[in-house]
């Protein structure tokens, strides 16, 4: 068992918008990829670490995620569950963590009201707590993007998860918006940056399209890869991309 505790993650991602799972390139231009609770039920026979459900639009039309929609998931999976999306007040993770999810994701609240993640550490423990940033590069620098990528909040992305870990988030979930959906690779320069900064996991997403890419994201110091078109359209098959990245000396649960 011991050599599972550096085992690296794979988490397939369900964006959910109007109770469909969907999925864009840069933030936009989405299509249907399935009902969640299907999807789920998939990942959890094929393989994956964990699963990570994000209500996209929640934060953008101001109400609460769709609860009944995660206890429909999580009674489906029998491996850690993370959701986001309109996640403002403690309960809200309540709520959340009532109907089965482990984890809960928070981002655009974090930035109107960086205190909650004290107080949500505090109250839930910070294994609890994820931070979702979602950055852009933009004249030179990585900023931090709320509200689905939509408002740029003028903070530098470091300095920002450096904050959000000393406020206690478990776990940083790093978007490159400029690669997301891409499938042309994540940003390695700003996921081996903030590994470097923090000693919390840094979750890479943002751009798979290859076996070759997750490997490069774990080796720029991300200790989970989160993806989703490549999963949904079973471009790659989650144990296939285990057994390389096993072959290629990264620890990985099989």
């Amino acid at each position: 068992m011991e050599q599972n505790y550096f085992a690296k993650r794979i988490i397939p991602c369900l964006d959910v918008k109007d109770g469909r799972v969907v999925k864009g390139v840069n933030f936009v231009g989405l299509v249907d990829a399935g009902d969640p609770v299907e999807v789920a039920k998939r990942y959890n026979i094929e393989g994956a670490d964990e699963l990570t459900f994000l209500d996209i639009t929640a934060s953008h039309e101001k109400r609460d995620t769709i609860v009944d929609v995660v206890k429909n998931v999580a009674k489906e999976v029998f491996i850690p569950l993370t959701v986001g999306g309109g996640i403002r007040k403690l309960d809200d993770i309540y709520s959340l963590l009532n109907v089965g999810c482990d984890k809960v994701s928070i981002n655009s609240s974090a930035v109107k009201n960086p205190d909650f993640i004290n107080e949500a550490s505090k109250r839930f423990g910070s294994s609890t707590i994820v931070v979702a940033v979602d950055v852009k590069f933009v004249d030179g620098d990585y900023y931090v993007f709320i509200n689905g990528g939509r408002v740029n909040t003028g903070k530098l992305a470091l300095p920002w998860i450096k904050e959000m870990r000393d406020r206690g988030a478990g776990e940083i979930l790093l978007t490159s918006m400029d690669t997301d959906g891409t499938k042309a690779g994540f940003d390695l320069k700003i996921t081996e940056e903030a590994s470097k900064l923090v000693d919390i996991p840094i979750i890479a997403s943002g751009g798979a399209g290859t076996e070759e890419h997750i490997k490069d994201a774990f080796e720029s110091g991300a200790d989970a890869a989160l993806a989703a078109s490549i999963f949904h359209f079973r471009e790659i098959e989650i144990m296939h991309l285990k057994q390389y990245l096993d072959a290629h000396h990264i620890p990985v649960r099989l």
